[in-house]
């Protein structure tokens, strides 16, 4: 897969170790990664090389993190730092949670739904509410 062709995977970025791609996005890709220092996996999300040039973009990155982490609540992720490689490559370091996208959990419950797309709604007939 893409997985095989990513230079990241197997590389050390401060003191963590690149394991595998998660996923990516408009504004980052992120991957599976363990915390050396503290054995740990942690998920690392990399702002893409072509908005590391944009003091904007990295502008926005950056208040991502300080939001999130400023934040504590059980259904938001936890931050751990945000940092930049040699190559002034910007990235989020935060907690790594095992399960399924939400794209998958949703399609799941589209799926297990008895009501078809017609039905989903109730609907009034005959008055006006």
């Amino acid at each position: 897969g893409a997985e095989g062709t990513d230079l990241m995977i197997g590389r050390t970025i401060s003191h963590y170790e690149i394991l595998e791609k998660l996923g990516e996005g408009g504004m980052g890709v992120v991957y599976r990664a363990r915390d050396t220092k503290l054995d740990r996996t942690v998920a690392i999300k990399f702002l893409p090389p072509h908005l590391s040039a944009d003091p904007e973009a990295v502008k926005r990155f950056v208040h991502e993190a300080r939001a999130a982490s400023a934040l504590n609540h059980s259904a938001i992720g936890v931050i751990h730092e945000i940092d930049e490689t040699e190559d002034n490559a910007t990235f989020i370091v935060m907690a790594c949670y095992q399960g399924h996208t939400l794209r998958k959990m949703i399609n799941d419950l589209r799926a297990q739904s008895t009501l078809g797309p017609e039905r989903s709604y109730p609907r009034h007939r005959g008055r006006n509410l």
